[in-house]
């Protein structure tokens, strides 16, 4: 499900995923980014990702979830 240019995904599973395995990029492809999500493997060695995707779980957290748990990326 879209909403203005952006995809609905579960808080929680989004907010663990960016902090656990976010570096890999697996939180771009749980929310359907996946050119963004092969962006971060291929650099993935750099750990620049890992520090971009620990601040996109900040991001994440604080955004009000909906009646679902879920939120709008």
């Amino acid at each position: 499900m879209t909403v203005q240019n952006g995809k609905v995904v579960n808080k929680v599973a989004y907010v663990l995923l960016a902090l656990f395995l976010g570096g890999l990029g697996i939180h771009k492809f749980y929310a359907g980014k996946t050119g963004m999500g092969i962006l971060y493997l291929v650099f993935c060695w750099t750990f620049i990702p890992a520090i971009v995707a620990l601040v996109e779980a900040i991001i994440a957290i604080t955004k009000p979830a909906d009646a679902n748990g879920n939120i709008v990326i």
